[in-house]
């Protein structure tokens, strides 16, 4: 067998009859040669084409569309320019479907939080209304009146009357257009008083999405980011990001679901301190909440928690509709109480298409059937759907922590699973405190469907010579695809493993990867040497490229980049 039959051939099923030590150490043999064979892969391709066994035809095929198309794609597909001639439709789609056929799959993404199934009907609505530009407010009146209705639903179901807001691409944008509002207030207000304007500021926690540093880095605010503690459930540290503000400080981001422990930070606790500051300084500092995926949640699971508009200080909220919204890809909103908090500065009118029309989005043209969809699901599931979905995720969840507590290979960094108010992976849940919740005594911990865990500090103990991150990469092998990664300053010493639990992740799924879990840890824990991850690393990884940040010198976080 060549080393590119090796290559190609799924090793574990190779190996799958001699014990697990042996292929564990033959498996990293054979990958430790691979690395020592320093060829570029084009290369290779390149000079294989220069092949005689290429030029036996007689003239190059085109490719066709009868059958399967690739049957006769001996020429190569476009990669890097336009091609001069073109191709057949059947057979472009197929060569397209085919090179996409090796990405992961999207059921066994454990990874995202973005929602990846809706039902025929909401797929036929997208299709039909595909080609529908949202910018043609004129054009498409009905359209306009479903996102003015979604509008309204939210806003509603965050506690507000007379909310003003629009939808975005997603929450990245969404958010942006809260710190932005933030922003414009506070020049507004200091140029009233006749002071200084050029140094804005805006505290958050470092456990803050990629997009909450990027406006503040791209709109010249300064980012002042507390470091999280196990004290603050890795999330804001309330106390320290009081002592953060001063003057100058045009708002505070509360998360409503960290994206690394899917913890919520309180929102109610922050205003209360930046209550005590205005009354102490009279700075009156505002919170936007980026409930990019605990916008979804907290109504429908915990309806009594005091997090959106109907806190005071809250002024804005962004959330993402293809997250726990429950649409495809593509919708976020961002709302304001009234049209109070909505700067006249951030609002365009403008002619277009021979009607009178006003933006207050970074983006112009974006598609209607995203946001189609979202309001498919508002009409479909109503509260009673959203709230069936959401609690089925928060209880899938919570057993798959409980299993891996049980399994005493993990530690569950994550709280949901706990008694309301017990938190930390020292207090494992026990029977006694799931009988107090089922009786009504007490409640769990308001947090996302996300189980953060790592290898308890018992089996590393006794297991030294297990990298972390090879289980990550093991359990590829089994289809799932499960991030390790560093949590942020300052605990990014501390590597943890995650798992998003979404609406397709059945209980069915939920217990087979507990079991491959185990597997994975068994098959690390059996070899005799360290797993050497570093073979498994491509130089230049698309997918770790698209997700980090670059690592510049004096920057207050590590190469390993920031949670998207």
């Amino acid at each position: 067998m060549t080393i590119t039959q090796c290559y190609d051939a799924d090793l574990f099923t190779m190996y799958s009859f001699f014990p697990v030590a042996i292929q564990v150490r033959t498996l990293v043999a054979f990958l430790s040669i691979l690395t020592l064979i320093e060829v570029a892969g084009e290369d290779v391709i390149r000079h294989a084409k220069l092949s005689p066994i290429r030029n036996h035809l007689a003239k190059p095929h085109n490719v066709h569309s009868l059958a399967y198309g690739s049957r006769y794609a001996t020429e190569d597909i476009p990669k890097y320019k336009l091609p001069e001639k073109s191709t057949e439709a059947q057979a472009a789609y197929q060569l397209i479907h085919d090179e996409l056929e090796l990405d992961g799959r999207p059921n066994t993404n454990l990874a995202s939080f973005v929602h990846t199934w809706m039902e025929p009907e909401a797929d036929k609505l997208i299709i039909e209304n595909m080609s529908k530009n949202l910018s043609d407010q004129d054009e498409y009146p009905a359209t306009m009146r479903i996102h003015a209705r979604c509008i309204s639903i939210i806003g509603d179901m965050w506690k507000a009357k007379g909310a003003v807001g629009t939808s975005t691409i997603g929450s990245s944008e969404a958010v942006m257009l809260g710190g932005l509002a933030m922003k414009k207030r506070w020049q507004a207000k200091m140029k009233a008083l006749g002071k200084d304007t050029s140094r804005p500021n805006i505290v958050m926690g470092n456990n803050a999405q990629v997009a909450l540093e990027k406006f503040a880095r791209y709109f010249d605010v300064e980012c002042r980011l507390i470091p999280v503690t196990p004290e603050s459930h890795y999330c804001l540290d309330i106390h320290k990001a009081v002592e953060a503000c001063d003057e100058n400080t045009i708002g505070v981001y509360v998360i409503l679901g960290s994206t690394y422990t899917g913890h919520f930070e309180d929102v109610e606790g922050m205003a209360k301190g930046l209550d005590q500051i205005q009354e102490e300084k009279g700075w009156d500092i505002p919170i936007h909440v980026d409930a990019a995926s605990g916008g979804f949640v907290a109504p429908f699971a915990f309806p009594k928690l005091k997090w959106s508009f109907d806190v005071d200080r809250v002024k804005s909220i962004n959330t993402s509709g293809h997250k726990y919204g429950l649409a495809y890809a593509g919708i976020g909103w961002v709302l304001w109480k009234s049209e109070e908090y909505l700067p006249k500065e951030l609002v365009f009118t403008l002619t277009y298409l021979g009607a009178e029309e006003q933006t207050f989005t970074l983006n112009f043209s974006r598609p209607a059937c995203f946001m189609i969809a979202q309001y498919y699901n508002f009409v479909r599931l109503g509260k009673q759907g959203y709230t069936s979905i959401i609690e089925n995720d928060l209880n899938n969840a919570r057993i798959l922590s409980m299993a891996l507590e049980e399994s005493t290979y993990f530690d569950v960094v994550s709280d949901m699973h706990r008694a309301k108010g017990v938190f930390g992976y020292g207090k494992k849940s026990n029977l006694d405190s799931i009988k107090q919740i089922i009786a009504g005594a007490n409640d769990y911990n308001p947090a996302l469907p996300v189980v953060a865990f790592k290898l308890s500090d018992q089996f590393m103990a006794e297991n030294p010579h297990v990298k972390q991150a090879a289980l990550s990469t093991l359990l590829r092998t089994r289809g799932w695809i499960v991030p390790n990664y560093a949590l942020p300053p300052a605990l990014d010493k501390m590597e943890i493993l995650r798992i998003v639990v979404r609406e397709s992740f059945s209980q069915e799924l939920v217990d087979t990867v507990v079991m491959d879990l185990i597997w994975a840890v068994e098959t690390l824990a059996a070899s005799e040497s360290s797993f050497d991850i570093d073979i498994f690393v491509r130089k230049n990884d698309p997918v770790a490229d698209a997700h980090k940040l670059d690592h510049h010198e004096g920057s207050s976080h590590g190469p390993t980049g920031r949670q998207c």
